[in-house]
């Protein structure tokens, strides 16, 4: 037996026992005549203490060999601290050692493994086993587990059923790029990993399978980002005999439930609500982040026709208002001024308008606007004394855009986005499809499954673009968690949006011909919703990055540079594969 208890387990009821312990060496304090030991696991730290004439020579000797993160097990009795560590659950005991075995000894290791570490993202992830021991990121992963576990004890308890589906199916051309794989038994042929179940969680329906859910993988080839992974993790869901309503109230239940499990938060009352229209119109944003104010105002009735250009000859002028920040210096603005025009966020300029404590006002465009001017420009902004407010002006899709950067910018300036507090929204009634000017045709906004609203189907053929989706996403802190929509059960609605979305008969039938096959033996009404598993848990924690919530995550580039991922391989597995190397290029080049 390794051990008879784990280092976070003794108390000051254990003194007086004889114990094993074994783990890992976190740090060592040689005094000469004394020495004392941390010892970690993933259940916490004990302190190990040898002293002179207390403990045998052979265990000093072994005491003094010991290097971090070697590997040991410990006997000893449990005794009383004389300096107890409050901060630690083991603070009142320590263990007087009779006995170190060295497991096995470690190298010194490339950063501290410690709370706050030496070590960049980089490094910690091209070691990233070790990155692991420390605190913070097992903290992370068992938020994960614990995430995990809450939803399969919810969805069970009302009524789903875990069904798993492939991981190699057959390529679509919605969405982002597929992951492709060879086959060897297919010459030529590939198959492609899932974006997402979506079609066979559809096919489960129509197989009577009224509540499915699966915790699963899903793949997609696109630029990554903080909150992105070629490869992440969805709860995802689907229910068969249901409206909106009562998808929205399942999963309000499961978002409920887990954060009252897993952060012992509590929501009062129902989420809020609201459409994509006024979401974008109030806030520039799909997901927005209602954690503080600083709502848009449409400036253009206090703005144009008065002689400036740039305002005359946009579509839309926008405002924001800073509260308490007229104290802002030229420096200050200066730096929000700059911030606009970088290539990330791409507007010509900013302008200001500071609300003076003695209500006179400053502005950036004095020389056009007069104080009679700024005071409706207060007004119609919602400004007090002390206030500043920020304008942007263009095209309206542009402006949205660029001022919901400006307002996430300033409430992290401000400090108004605490990551504790949490504001879910729903964002209801997205648009069907989004015209794309370079390929002229329509996209699905969400995928080509997606219902129209009951009452915009007359729409369809006379103006497509208006037509609404059934279809929600849940959004907090900024972040999109999940988002879903009743589907298309009925055939000829589904080949009618197959044919809006360009697909030539043949082509509809080559992709989606299993589908359509299937809704002729018994479709039931259905819909569903996945949530972006790595997100939810990273916001929980009260993270932006996904990152350190999956066990071996990839960097930017979407490389393992741990393992080395993704690597060429040899000229006989591409030729089992009936693959050329001739095009591929170098990469050591």
């Amino acid at each position: 037996m390794y051990r008879s208890h784990n280092c976070g387990e003794l108390r000051e009821t254990h003194i007086g026992e004889h114990v094993k312990l074994a783990g890992w060496v976190q740090t060592i304090r040689d005094k000469g005549n004394i020495i004392w030991v941390d010892l970690r696991d993933r259940y916490g730290l004990t302190q190990i203490v040898g002293e002179k004439e207390v403990v045998s020579d052979e265990v000093l000797n072994a005491m003094k060999q010991l290097g971090r993160e070697f590997v040991i097990q410990v006997e000893g009795e449990v005794i009383e601290r004389y300096q107890k560590n409050p901060d630690l659950i083991t603070g009142a005991i320590e263990i007087k050692a009779s006995k170190i075995t060295i497991l096995n000894a470690a190298l010194t290791p490339p950063f501290t493994i410690e709370n706050e570490t030496d070590g960049g993202e980089e490094l910690r992830m091209k070691y990233r086993y070790l990155d692991l021991r420390r605190n913070p990121v097992q903290d992370k992963l068992k938020l994960r587990h614990k995430v995990s576990l809450e939803t399969r004890k919810y969805l069970d308890s009302v009524d789903f059923m875990e069904v798993e589906t492939p991981y190699l199916i057959k390529s679509t051309p919605e969405g982002a790029r597929d992951f492709v794989v060879p086959s060897r038994m297919n010459p030529g042929q590939f198959y492609a990993l899932p974006q997402s179940p979506q079609t066979f969680k559809q096919l489960l329906m129509v197989s009577g399978y009224d509540r499915y859910y699966q915790i699963v993988k899903c793949f997609r080839d696109e630029d990554l980002r903080a909150d992105r992974q070629p490869e992440f993790t969805q709860i995802d869901c689907e229910m068969a005999f249901v409206e909106q309503e009562d998808v929205l109230n399942t999963f309000e239940g499961l978002v409920k439930h887990l954060f009252k499990t897993c952060r012992n938060h509590e929501f009062e009352g129902d989420f809020p609500r609201m459409t994509y229209a006024e979401a974008m119109e109030r806030y520039g944003s799909d997901k927005p982040d209602i954690r503080f104010g600083m709502e848009f105002v449409n400036m253009n009735e206090v703005t144009q026709n008065k002689g400036f250009g740039v305002f005359d000859s946009a579509e839309l002028v926008l405002g924001i208002t800073a509260k308490d920040c007229a104290v802002y210096t030229r420096k200050q603005l200066d730096a929000l001024v700059n911030w606009v025009k970088r290539p990330q966020i791409g507007a010509k300029g900013l302008i200001y308008c500071k609300y003076n404590e003695d209500g006179t006002f400053k502005s950036s465009v004095d020389k056009f606007f007069d104080q009679n001017a700024l005071a409706e420009w207060a007004n119609k902004a919602g400004a007090e004394k002390g206030d500043l407010i920020l304008i942007l002006s263009g095209d309206t899709n542009t402006v949205r855009s660029q001022m919901n950067e400006l307002r996430l910018h300033m409430g992290n300036e401000l400090g108004l986005r605490d990551p504790n507090k949490f504001a879910p929204l729903w964002v209801l009634d997205f648009p069907l499809l989004e015209w794309d000017e370079e390929s002229q045709r329509y996209h699905a906004m969400h995928h080509p499954f997606t219902s129209p609203k009951k009452e915009d189907l007359a729409l369809i053929d006379s103006d497509p673009g208006k037509v609404r989706a059934n279809a929600y996403d849940l959004a907090m802190n900024g972040v999109e968690l999940g988002g879903g929509s009743i589907r298309i059960h009925n055939k000829e609605l589904q080949a009618r949006m197959f044919e809006l979305l360009g697909f030539s008969d043949e082509e509809a039938k080559a992709q989606f011909g299993f589908l359509m096959n299937a809704f002729e033996y018994g479709a039931p009404p259905h819909g569903g919703l996945a949530f972006g598993f790595d997100r939810l848990v990273a916001t929980m924690g009260g993270s932006e990055s996904i990152r350190d919530y999956i066990a071996f995550p990839k960097n930017n580039s979407g490389r393992d540079v741990m393992i080395d991922s993704p690597a060429s391989i040899d000229q006989e597995q591409l030729n089992e594969l009936f693959l050329s190397n001739t095009n591929l290029p170098n990469p050591e080049n």
